[in-house]
């Protein structure tokens, strides 16, 4: 069976860059900036023959009740009670600080089993920092560079020790290896007659965006049932993405929670920029984004924007209209908002937009349908069959304009993937097709088939001619 490790410590002792190493990949944000992590972040990981879970902890900060370093607080000491082993690090190379006797105190009063890691013992000087360690009174010091991957061998027989062999070397009989093995998106479709059904029971990848203090961590603390991401007042509090698997209606998901994107013009510190690129990889990770305005400020040109990237991007598109306790007249309200959406918002007509609020949990249930019913629409594959007659009836309804004096000559449609819908169009001289019929036959797409408010392909071919490159046979 595997076993969960928290990293606590003080802030800026590294914690994040040990967990970017025990986790393999770079999920972490790291920066100079003490207090960078702030949500507990949980991942598979791999230390040599060992694997388990492993969980990245805002740094333990003594602080006043109701601040937003209590609240970090509350948060790692969650994670303490969930961890089978806490791996508490200290700087090496500063020493020991009174917050490392602190927290120590609090580590060992747990229960758990601790491993103390002296971090940054590359650097010169490093080694009376190692020394000192041993006054925390946790044990060894294991010195070790996250940073540059040494001293892990060690790192690694003192977690065997702390935990026990049988503990720390068993294995889970359905293991699996660590990292996403689902496909980042996209599908080709080997067979264009086929139209399988929507499996409604394999998992989902969901991305929250939206602007700073739109509501997105509290919504998904709404969904989920508990107090898993950190929430206030503050705009901004959200740095990194994080991920929560979850399960609704017996059905498992993942959320990605990201952090609040403001116009490019106002990004100029290094840490927000970080934020914002750990965002857009969470877009490029999902199958569906929710998008969270504020009920109250709507469709800023921000909001837009974030709208516009995940059409560009293919992914299929929720909004989610938050903070609608606070509205004074819900009915005129929607009906505005929808009105607005379906103006400001073309590109996806029919996108879904839901009414919610994360503090009393309404609307909910319709937001997660919403998100469903978008992504079986992401995943329609229609037979080439029923596409090529639905195209006659709307060739002869509506053919495509003369272009020079010359008709168009449209020979068929065929679908070429899914997530999101893509088809390809045979006609003769596809460079003079208009944009405007191009667009004609998307809607054309949307109302026929029942594919509203997702991103649609649509690339036109020059048929092959089965005569090119044959030379004239002379008699």
């Amino acid at each position: 069976m595997s076993f969960t490790l928290a990293i606590l410590g003080r802030p800026n002792v590294g914690k994040s860059t040990l967990f970017n190493r025990l986790a393999g990949r770079k999920l972490a944000l790291v920066d100079d900036t003490p207090g960078v992590t702030r949500d507990r972040r949980v991942h598979p990981a791999r230390l040599y023959d060992l694997k388990f879970d492993v969980i990245d902890t805002a740094g333990f900060e003594d602080a006043a009740a109701g601040t937003l370093q209590a609240r970090m607080r509350a948060q790692t000491e969650i994670a303490i009670a969930e961890a089978d082993i806490v791996l508490f690090v200290v700087d090496a190379k500063a020493g020991l600080m009174p917050d490392d006797r602190t927290f120590a105190d609090i580590v060992r009063k747990s229960g758990k089993p601790v491993v103390l890691a002296a971090n940054k013992a590359e650097a010169r000087g490093a080694d009376g920092g190692v020394v000192d360690a041993w006054e925390l009174g946790l044990g060894e010091p294991v010195p070790i560079s996250a940073e540059h991957g040494q001293g892990l061998p060690d790192l690694r027989d003192a977690v065997v020790e702390a935990l026990g062999e049988e503990r720390a070397l068993g294995r889970d009989e359905d293991e699996q290896e660590t990292g996403d093995s689902l496909p980042l998106v996209g599908e080709d479709i080997a067979d264009p007659d086929a139209e399988p059904a929507y499996d409604d029971t394999k998992p989902m990848r969901i991305a929250v965006i939206g602007r700073p203090n739109a509501g997105k961590s509290t919504l998904i603390n709404a969904l989920i049932g508990e107090e898993r991401l950190l929430t206030g007042p503050e705009a901004g509090i959200t740095r990194d993405s994080i991920s929560v698997e979850w399960e609704w209606r017996g059905r498992a998901l993942k959320l990605f929670d990201t952090a609040g994107m403001r116009r490019k013009a106002r990004v100029q510190e290094k840490l927000e920029k970080l934020s914002v690129a750990d965002g857009l990889r969470a877009i490029r990770f999902a199958e569906v984004v929710i998008v969270v305005l504020d009920a109250t400020i709507p469709f800023e040109k921000q909001d837009l924007q974030l709208a516009d990237l995940i059409i560009r991007e293919g992914r299929a598109a929720v909004i989610a209209f938050n903070k609608w306790d606070l509205i004074d007249e819900p009915q005129q309200a929607l009906a505005d908002l929808r009105e607005q959406t379906t103006r400001l918002l073309p590109q996806v007509r029919g996108i879904r937009a839901v009414p919610v609020s994360g503090q009393t949990g309404r609307g909910l249930d319709r937001l997660m349908e919403a998100v469903v019913e978008a992504h079986r629409v992401w995943n329609t594959r229609i037979s080439t069959g029923r596409l090529n007659r639905w195209l006659e009836g709307v060739l002869a309804h509506h053919p495509p304009p003369a272009v020079a004096g010359r008709r168009l000559k449209i020979k068929y449609m065929t679908q070429v993937k899914t997530r999101p819908p893509g088809f390809v169009l045979s006609c003769t001289r596809p460079d003079d097709v208009p944009q405007s019929y191009i667009r004609y036959l998307v809607n054309g797409l949307r109302d026929d088939f029942d594919m509203p408010g997702v991103p649609i392909r649509m690339s036109v071919h020059a048929s092959e001619n089965p005569f090119a490159g044959r030379a004239r046979k002379r008699r």
